[in-house]
């Protein structure tokens, strides 16, 4: 099934978009720097102005230097000469971390996170990995820096979770540039950095997949915590009667079915936040509210009744809800 792939800031932007900042939270007197980055855009609000606008060239540099890591849509990206290397790669620190992190996830959720996915995704209209082999995420190792394969047209996409990864390093930056207290937002992921201004935990809504609109769920997420949602938004389309997403079940071969509609998930770093939110939609309907439960992973899960939205939740996330 090949479609007209989209570009890469339509794709992206609608990866994890899904929380909304609440417009209490937009007119409480922030300062706000922001940017474009991986497609999409990154914003950083907190109180102190002169902090902000030093550090927005800062993050922005940061970025370009991991997207010419691991950026599957740049041919010039260390990703992309893996995936065009039969033999496999010397990988750098940052490539080995993060490929290390999918990998840990691929075998903690037993393969429902997948990064050897790319094809299929292209193949259903999303993403630029249009050729490839079968996935297969235990064919790929990552020994001493060198990253390798055991099928020669194995390839790798860590679009699940590299996101995160550059939200951790960007919330990493503003301490060291002595910013105490900002919410991050990339892409709709969204790091805790301290509390807000007043003294409270920063406030984020859920948004609901179906509308685009905030629901009435409003996670109060603490100082060092990073939040994630992954779901059928922006980028699903209908198909006889069924809609499908960009988000891959390995196990079929085909977009995730069902009436899951977004996971929201909740972590001490965005990376696992991040991979965490990926993996259990892909899991589906059933699989994926009972591995957050097995794993214990505050969670909250939209299912589409035909009427409106069913919410479940796991790991304790009920405690930071209003």
């Amino acid at each position: 099934m090949n479609r007209h792939l989209p570009s890469r800031r339509t794709f992206l932007a609608g990866l994890t978009a899904t929380l909304a900042t609440p417009a209490l939270l937009r007119a409480s007197g922030l300062h706000h720097a922001s940017g474009q980055a991986f497609g999409t855009s990154w914003g950083i609000s907190g109180d102190d102005p002169a902090a902000l606008k030093a550090l927005g060239p800062v993050i922005t540099a940061l970025f370009d230097e991991i997207d010419k890591d691991l950026s599957p849509w740049r041919a010039d990206s260390a990703i992309s000469r893996f995936n065009s290397d039969p033999k496999g790669v010397d990988a750098s620190p940052e490539l080995s971390r993060v490929t290390q992190a999918g990998l840990d996830l691929a075998a903690s959720s037993d393969g429902a996170f997948d990064p050897t996915v790319g094809p299929l995704v292209a193949r259903w209209g999303f993403g630029p990995i249009t050729h490839g082999a079968t996935p297969n995420w235990r064919g790929l190792s990552l020994r001493q820096g060198r990253l390798s394969k055991t099928d020669p047209d194995l390839t790798l996409d860590l679009c699940g979770i590299a996101k995160g990864r550059a939200l951790d390093r960007a919330a990493d930056l503003a301490r060291a540039h002595g910013i105490g207290s900002a919410l991050l937002d990339l892409g709709g992921e969204l790091y805790a950095l301290g509390q807000h201004p007043e003294g409270r935990d920063w406030r984020v809504a859920i948004e609901n997949p179906l509308t685009g609109q905030p629901t009435d769920t409003v996670l109060h997420l603490p100082a060092g915590l990073s939040v994630a949602t992954s779901g059928i938004g922006a980028q699903g389309y209908g198909r006889n009667g069924q809609v499908w997403g960009h988000i891959m079940d390995p196990a079929t071969a085909h977009p995730v079915a069902g009436k899951l509609r977004s996971v929201t998930v909740m972590a001490t770093d965005a990376m696992m936040a991040d991979g965490w939110a990926t993996a259990l939609f892909a899991a589906g309907d059933a699989a994926g509210p009972e591995i957050a439960r097995t794993q214990d992973i505050p969670a909250v899960f939209l299912f589409d009744t035909g009427t409106g939205l069913r919410q479940v939740e796991t790991g304790g996330i009920a405690a930071v809800l209003s």
